[in-house]
């Protein structure tokens, strides 16, 4: 691991440290969704997990024993959701050792690892690193809003727009 990046579980102190770190940089991640995860965790149906650059608070993944939707909940695969590193830790390794965390967790579960992926270019950088990291296209096309695209189809380039990809061990 890269000096400095520490991945951890995700604390109930984090909530606060990445609504207000998100927000600073304009997204919009209220304490409430990370406290909704730590619960999840606590009940063994979400494993959440921070990252810290020199002690401060960097980024965050979480996974899913069990697709909760899409091509794969069907097969009961893991999936990594919810994957974020604030803008000024990108480019650092911080989103590698992250992954890298989460896939540990996720192949506890099965030799396939799961993950979607949104297509405008604010998940650019993402896209390009699952690729580079052999996560491949599940074939069953682009989904929008939690169900498949229809050919054809008008929707809207925004973060429900997503293609599903895995991975094997």
């Amino acid at each position: 691991m890269q000096s400095g990046i520490t991945i951890r579980a995700m604390e109930a102190a984090d909530a606060k440290r990445f609504s207000d770190a998100f927000a600073a940089q304009g997204w919009q991640k209220p304490e409430k969704q990370f406290l909704a995860y730590l619960s999840e965790q606590e009940s063994g149906s979400r494993y959440c997990l921070s990252a810290e650059k020199d002690g401060e608070i960097a980024g965050y993944v979480t996974v899913l024993p069990r697709a909760a939707a899409g091509p794969f909940a069907q097969l009961s695969l893991p999936e990594i959701s919810d994957f974020n590193v604030l803008i000024r830790f990108r480019r650092l390794g911080i989103g590698s050792a992250l992954l890298s965390a989460a896939e540990e967790i996720a192949f506890r579960f099965s030799d396939t690892v799961t993950l979607g992926v949104g297509l405008h270019s604010g998940y650019g950088a993402a896209q390009r690193m699952y690729i580079k990291r052999g996560y491949v296209p599940d074939g069953s096309g682009v989904w929008y809003e939690d169900k498949p695209l229809l050919q054809n189809a008008i929707c809207r380039n925004d973060d429900d727009l997503v293609l599903y990809l895995s991975r094997q061990r």
